[in-house]
């Protein structure tokens, strides 16, 4: 790719910002612009950026385009990977799935419902916990609502596991290896479905972000 900044969809090229021949220089109004369209290329024509998500968005924006003084202003780590809260509907899976978009020539990461990785593991076992204990890039969808973990009569919290094994992964890796993860549980219900070993841990993991609790349904 030679200009970073620029990004073709259906044969229309969008630019993002400035490519200075070292470093692209993001303009934010460009880059809802082009979010718009690949969100509609994706999800249909309904998907739409809502002026009430710019806040979230320029945060999320700005840490996978690794703005530092944006992300200091923000408080989040660029090393630490996201996770983004909210009520069901609010928006959290496209925008996850989207974002990755914006920065073409980033290790991309892949997108798992954890349901999926209970389901996984009640079917193959230990073998599962492994698998996603790995170098890949993960976001982990809906995060604490997966059902319970069962294998051969043993039942085990698999996201916590999981999520313990991707922190040994982060804090060992010298290139930090990154977890993202949505969920619709806030702090205290997280704790509670994880206990509060997993809980530390994944304020270590991860950066923060979170919808305001009054968020509409956007699939209504």
């Amino acid at each position: 790719m030679d200009n970073p900044s620029k990004i073709s969809e259906a044969g229309v090229e969008y630019s993002l910002g400035e490519f200075d021949g070292k470093n692209v220089l993001y303009d934010f109004s460009k880059i809802l612009i082009y979010l718009d369209v690949k969100g509609k290329l994706l999800f249909g024509n309904k998907f739409k950026i809502h002026k009430k998500d710019k806040k979230i968005l320029l945060q999320l924006c700005s840490y996978f385009i690794r703005d530092e003084e944006s992300c200091r202003k923000y408080n989040l780590d660029i090393e630490k990977g996201i996770l983004l809260s909210g009520p069901v509907g609010c928006g959290k899976t496209s925008l996850m799935k989207l974002l990755r978009y914006i920065v073409p020539l980033q290790r991309p990461y892949e997108m798992i419902p954890c349901r999926n990785v209970t389901f996984s593991f009640n079917h193959l076992g230990y073998k599962t916990i492994e698998e996603y204990g790995n170098n890949k890039f993960f976001c982990f969808d809906d995060l604490g609502v997966e059902p319970p973990g069962r294998f051969y009569g043993k039942d085990l919290n698999v996201m916590g596991e999981v999520l313990l094994s991707r922190y040994d992964l982060y804090v060992q890796s010298k290139y930090k290896i990154k977890t993202h993860a949505t969920t619709n549980l806030n702090a205290e219900e997280l704790e509670e479905r994880y206990g509060n070993r997993v809980r530390s841990r994944m304020r270590e993991l991860f950066n923060l972000i979170a919808f305001d609790r009054e968020s509409a349904d956007k699939r209504r």
